[in-house]
């Protein structure tokens, strides 16, 4: 049986995408090993069809993390049985090309976003290029790269001259049932919920926008589930504005648990701002989990997501940021019964066709050159 190793440099814990394409290299016969970096605060890993090994690192952010765990992982992979690398995402990749440049492996790299323009990256000209100068050096030389969306591909194509496999990363499509009630996960039973979730509620997601929002939506909490650099932010703006009764916190959550919160909403939110190229291309995982749990969403019109909100009439869009303006579209869907029904009745008409069972495919026609 040939050997499969994934890398990400995630805790593995809330990483949807990495565990579908384990796996979709489980069921092509692979034997898969996902590695990652283990943290303080991550959480048990459930059970898997696949084997699984987090580092514990000495550091947990900036050059000297990023730097430990390219230099831990090279030796990790160096000595493991390999027949195929997949790197998922820049900072898994120089160590992995370089592996299978010695022990001449096959590699698949899978590019979640367009690394070099995140907002992190703003500003740091010196750290910026230094990563660009990384996948100027290895992206020409893969053969099989995969993105998560139209927008990002072009992206690539055109700096790269490269034609790459878009896989989408979408929620299966019987993947969960509804088993708790409100009262089972402490949500409100008499409230208007809105949920924004995320492991990345992170500057310019449009967070701090939602919660200012709250002052003006009336019988309503927002629920925000996962964990980002904005989180403390939040917190305090939750205290100064004094909003504690409509703005709820929630640690992030096993990936069978969120959909239990999930589905439970009235709406949820993604509302990532036009600031960067990056966000301008992105395609939220929460879309798609929205979707499948039926609930209606109130969103940024960045280009993918705009796109499948029309496509699918599963939403509304705000114009802009301003708090009053989310307040005014929130309680317009609040009060729109018939609107918020149709909304959800498309959701469920949209899952049939937006799911991974689809998408899966063009997954299984990239690894089968492996097998």
């Amino acid at each position: 049986m040939k050997r499969a190793i994934v890398s990400v440099i995630s805790d593995l814990s809330t990483d949807r995408r990495v565990h579908r394409t384990c796996m979709t290299l489980t069921r092509l016969g692979f034997d898969v090993l996902l590695v990652g970096r283990k943290r303080r605060t991550s959480l048990v890993l459930e059970e898997r069809d696949y084997k699984t090994k987090r580092i514990f690192l000495l550091f947990d952010k900036g050059f000297f993390f990023y730097a430990e765990y390219n230099f831990r992982l090279f030796f990790y992979l160096l000595f493991k049985k390999v027949d195929l690398l997949v790197a998922n995402d820049l900072d898994t990749l120089l160590p992995n090309y370089l592996v299978r440049k010695i022990r001449r492996k096959k590699i698949v790299y899978d590019s979640h976003e367009y690394f070099t323009g995140v907002p992190e990256l703003e500003g740091r000209k010196f750290v910026r290029n230094a990563w660009l100068r990384i996948e100027r050096f290895i992206f020409p030389k893969i053969a099989d790269i995969i993105t998560v969306n139209d927008s990002i591909a072009a992206l690539y194509k055109k700096e790269y001259n490269k034609d790459l496999t878009v896989v989408r990363n979408i929620t299966d499509r019987q993947a969960q049932q509804l088993v708790k009630t409100k009262r089972d996960l402490g949500i409100a039973e008499d409230k208007f919920i809105i949920l924004l979730q995320g492991s990345g509620i992170n500057v310019d997601r449009g967070a701090e926008e939602a919660v200012m929002a709250m002052q003006y939506v009336n019988d309503a909490v927002l629920y925000i589930i996962g964990d980002g650099d904005v989180l403390g932010i939040l917190k305090q703006m939750v205290i100064d504005l004094h909003l504690e009764q409509k703005v709820v916190f929630i640690p992030k959550q096993p990936m069978d648990l969120l959909f239990q919160y999930t589905a439970h909403a009235d709406v949820g939110l993604t509302l990532d701002k036009d600031t960067n190229i990056n966000y301008r291309c992105s395609l939220p995982n929460k879309l798609f989990d929205y979707i499948h749990a039926g609930v209606p969403v109130l969103a940024s019109p960045l280009t993918e997501v705009k796109k499948i909100i029309q496509q699918f009439d599963i939403g509304e869009l705000i114009e802009n940021h301003n708090p009053e303006h989310i307040a005014a579209k929130l309680n317009a869907m609040m009060v729109d019964k018939q609107r918020l029904h149709t909304l959800k009745k498309n959701c469920t008409i949209a899952k049939n066709e937006l799911n991974w069972e689809n998408e899966e495919k063009k997954l299984i026609d990239v690894f089968k050159r492996y097998i």
